[in-house]
């Protein structure tokens, strides 16, 4: 008899393959992509550990029922008479969150207000009494997703999204998510055989998710707050083997991660952060102009950089980015060289032809993760040197 149950794991669009990648490796059954999540089974120890270890997942959701509606009637008589007895008390508070794909409703704050009614209205006709809501930090988090005339209801065993996993105490203007970050370290194939260098680090996201990408470091294992362990079911021992035995797959790095910012408080954020992370003997960095900088040896050097965009730091497009080709084709020959860009038009500027663009979205702000292969002389040269 197995204890396997069906899990959902949220992702960015683009990332559905290294999420089902992770998955496999982790060890997950029944693995499904769909368009910005991972649908999976396993046990109760493997939705702790999807939760401590999964890189490029946001949350990771637990459907619990699933049920057809024509109209608003069929969704609040459907959730009224379901069993939420079973899951949740009149002592805790939840949160509805919705999301649609459907022609039966358009707003989905109403659909959230009605699915809250049928819950509240159950416990009030069975106790007398009704669990809270709250919108800040609640014991349960609900996932209401209707896609055409089906209704799927989840339970969010993660709480605040991954994301958040708590080394980042100082931010700059504009920093990337640590889940997009993580995402495009493994979409940039880097073997973690090289040193790895961020040119333009900010408050250091890129660097320290390189570094526990590196080390097979769980990301989430100083985290504390995770919805599951509101839920009836919750094992704090299971929950503690499993964190012990993520650890024990933590490796060694043999190479360096760097990290350069031309900002004396962007350097200030980062060097707290990596303390936060624990990561400050592996990650180094610098208060360096990266238009002023070369490559120190003949060594293979991966570069990946989250560098403006223009959106919320304003720059010269034109002239910044052919600044960035000229760099690397001047100063960084050995290179990959990746970055991330919502400025389609920046691309044009930058001088050098991309050997892969990959389409990702930064928020609501659709991009370009591009690789460069810098070679020491022409590709064509390369070519025949390595033949």
């Amino acid at each position: 008899m197995t204890n396997d149950f069906k899990m959902i794991a949220k992702t960015f669009f683009g990332f559905e393959a290294i999420l089902a990648d992770e998955l496999l490796k982790l060890g997950a059954k029944n693995i499904q992509k769909g368009v910005r999540n991972v649908s999976f089974y396993g046990d109760l120890g493997f939705l702790y550990k999807s939760n401590l270890y999964l890189r490029s997942a946001i949350r990771i959701l637990k459907p619990i029922n699933s049920f057809s509606i024509n109209d608003e009637k069929d969704l609040y008589s459907s959730v009224f008479n379901f069993n939420w007895e079973d899951y949740i008390s009149i002592d805790n508070t939840f949160l509805i969150e919705s999301v649609l794909n459907t022609d039966f409703f358009s707003h989905s704050l109403y659909v959230s207000q009605r699915v809250k009614d049928g819950i509240v209205d159950r416990f009030r006709k069975l106790y007398n009494k009704r669990p809270n809501v709250d919108t800040e930090n609640p014991d349960f988090r609900i996932n209401i997703h209707i896609s055409e005339n089906t209704c799927n209801i989840s339970l969010d065993s993660s709480g605040k999204p991954l994301n958040q996993r708590g080394y980042r105490s100082e931010t700059n203007i504009a920093p990337i998510n640590e889940v997009l970050a993580a995402g495009i370290v493994m979409l940039s194939n880097w073997d973690c055989k090289s040193d790895f260098l961020d040119p333009m680090c900010g408050s250091g996201t890129l660097l320290i998710e390189a570094a526990m990408f590196a080390t097979n470091y769980p990301v989430n294992i100083k985290r504390e707050n995770f919805s599951f362990k509101n839920w009836n079911d919750f094992d704090v021992n299971l929950l503690e083997m499993i964190k012990n035995s993520v650890l024990k797959k933590v490796k060694p790095f043999n190479y360096k991660i760097l990290g350069y910012d031309k900002a004396p408080s962007a350097i200030l954020k980062c060097n707290q952060n990596i303390i936060n992370s624990g990561f400050e003997n592996i990650i180094q960095v610098a208060e360096n102009n990266f238009f002023e900088t070369k490559k120190n040896n003949d060594e293979f050097l991966h570069v990946l950089f989250n560098p403006p965009y223009g959106e919320r730091l304003k720059i010269d497009i034109q002239s910044f980015y052919k600044q960035i080709g000229d760099t690397l084709k001047t100063n960084y020959s050995n290179s990959h060289a990746w970055f991330i860009t919502s400025s389609l038009e920046a691309l044009k500027y930058v001088g050098l032809r991309p050997s892969r663009k990959i389409k990702l979205f930064n928020g609501k702000l659709e991009s370009r993760l591009a690789k460069y292969e810098i070679y020491a002389g022409s590709k064509k040269t390369h070519k025949k040197l390595n033949k």
